[in-house]
């Protein structure tokens, strides 16, 4: 499981359940209104990419080349995306105002949606297994919020800031990571097929391009439905990328992919 943590906790996590209680509440009468926004490592999910870049009436490719740096991901030896700040003093969001905080809260990353909740996991949950999830409260030095009255459970502060919807969409990726991560260091990736995970994961306009402009879809036997589905699903297409790059990376999930038999 990926951390979902903006900094590094300054304070020892408790582990908290769904059920668990915290106090929490951000707003413009905070006096640290918008200082989580500076000096941060967001990673950005696939579904972050694609609600984000449809905010700014961007492709994917302007938006990867504008507001994104890439990372290789330690362990899993993937390549990922971190938000790419301003060159200012303060390595401020690009999307933050000092008075209004976020231009883009609506559609805002994942990462911020969370906070100042993180997320982990004890172990890799395999396909037939629950998820052994747990998550902490990040408590930084700066961090008014936790003197506010307003009480949470985890639960409801998930439903409350819309990330149920962004982990389910982006559950076929977080299970592409964390299988990678499971394998002995000695099992890389190709070049290519890196280049092929960043491509699926993050560039879904050129992802587009190469299942309907190329001979991809000679090659497997889908049913018309499942063609018209993903060429007009952002998020269809998505997932479809994650069970591709199942299949190719760990031969899981084959059935899905049929090879068309030779005439």
């Amino acid at each position: 499981m990926i951390d979902t943590t903006q900094k590094t906790s300054e304070i020892p996590p408790e582990q908290l359940s769904l059920k668990s209680k915290f106090k929490f509440e951000c707003h413009k009468g905070v006096k640290c209104f918008t200082d989580c926004c500076r000096g941060i490592d967001i990673m950005l999910t696939p579904y972050d990419i694609l609600t984000m870049r449809k905010k700014l009436d961007l492709t994917s490719e302007e938006f990867l080349a504008v507001f994104t740096t890439p990372q290789i991901l330690e362990r899993a030896d993937l390549p990922v995306v971190t938000l790419k700040l301003l060159d200012d003093e303060r390595k401020s969001c690009p999307f933050v105002e000092d008075q209004e905080g976020c231009a883009i809260y609506e559609d805002r990353p994942t990462t911020c949606r969370y906070y100042p909740l993180g997320v982990g996991s004890l172990s890799y949950a395999g396909e037939q297994d629950e998820k052994d999830e747990f998550f902490f409260t990040v408590k930084e030095a700066h961090c008014l919020g936790f003197d506010e009255d307003k009480e949470w459970t985890v639960a409801e502060w998930r439903e409350d800031q819309g990330v149920d919807l962004r982990d389910k969409v982006n559950e076929g990726w977080m299970d592409l990571i964390v299988r990678k991560k499971s394998l002995p260091p000695n099992m890389k990736l190709s070049e290519e097929s890196k280049k092929m995970f960043f491509l699926a994961c993050y560039n879904i306009d050129k992802f587009r391009a190469f299942v309907f402009n190329s001979t991809f879809l000679e090659r497997y036997d889908f049913p018309k439905e499942k063609i018209q589905e993903i060429k007009t699903d952002d998020i269809l297409l998505l997932q479809f990328g994650f069970e591709w790059l199942k299949v190719s990376f760990f031969q899981t999930g084959q059935e899905k992919f049929k090879i068309k038999e030779k005439q």
